[in-house]
């Protein structure tokens, strides 16, 4: 028996394809191959919008990836100023988003949001290290059940992406993988860690929203190193 099915489109994507299927239909007016054209930007358009189903390990220690993407930085940064917490360096995983992967995020800690805020910024390619200071970004601070040390979700709008979609505030408690927001055509999410927690990611390997593992709280391994091949 096949398992193949077709993912759900988050509800806030059916304006787009609607708007993208009656441009199609306008453009099908003028010349028929012009339709065509229009209707594969709209099937595009819905692959976009789609939000699978996710299975997300329950451990408040784990700290889970909030996309799907391929990670672009394993280091420390310093979190976004507009959070107005402790700027020291803290380990920082970024993860890119290109414009086929989903976009709807997933909080990478359960918890309890304690602060949220917006930058506004450039559109620079996401992929750029300089991306996480330039860009616009929503920040999110989220204070894991399982221990003090908060955790910082940085939203980051790339070169197409303009629009960040927030779907909690302040306030909130979020359940393990629950979907957080949404950022519209190519993107960025960047991961601050607690001092002292090590990741458990590479440059260059892809995670799944809400599955992939970025670190453990109760781990003590050493930082890891590898290759691709």
């Amino acid at each position: 028996m096949s398992t193949f099915a077709i993912p759900p489109i988050h509800r806030k994507g059916w304006p787009f394809i609607a708007g993208f299927f009656v441009i199609a239909v306008m453009l099908g007016a003028l010349w028929m191959p012009l339709f065509w054209l229009g209707l594969i930007l709209t099937l595009w358009c819905a692959y976009f919008f789609r939000d699978p189903a996710r299975v997300t390990p329950v451990d408040p220690w784990l700290v889970t990836s909030p996309a799907d993407g391929v990670v672009v930085h394993v280091g420390t940064r310093k979190p976004p100023p507009e959070l107005g917490v402790d700027l020291e360096p803290r380990p920082c995983i970024g993860i890119f988003m290109n414009v086929f992967d989903v976009h709807v995020n997933r909080t990478p800690v359960a918890g309890l949001v304690t602060r949220r805020a917006y930058h506004a910024g450039k559109f620079l390619n996401a992929s750029f290290d300089k991306a996480s200071d330039e860009n616009e970004r929503m920040s999110w601070a989220i204070r894991p059940h399982g221990y003090a040390e908060e955790v910082f979700l940085v939203q980051i709008a790339g070169l197409v992406a303009r629009r960040i979609v927030p779907f909690v505030g302040i306030g909130a408690s979020v359940e393990p993988g629950q979907r957080v927001g949404l950022i519209r055509f190519g993107s960025r999410c960047d991961v601050y860690l607690p001092p002292g927690m090590i990741p458990r990611l590479l440059v260059g390997q892809r995670c799944i929203a809400g599955e992939t593992v970025l670190a453990d709280g109760e781990a003590t391994y050493p930082a890891r190193s590898g290759v691709i091949s």
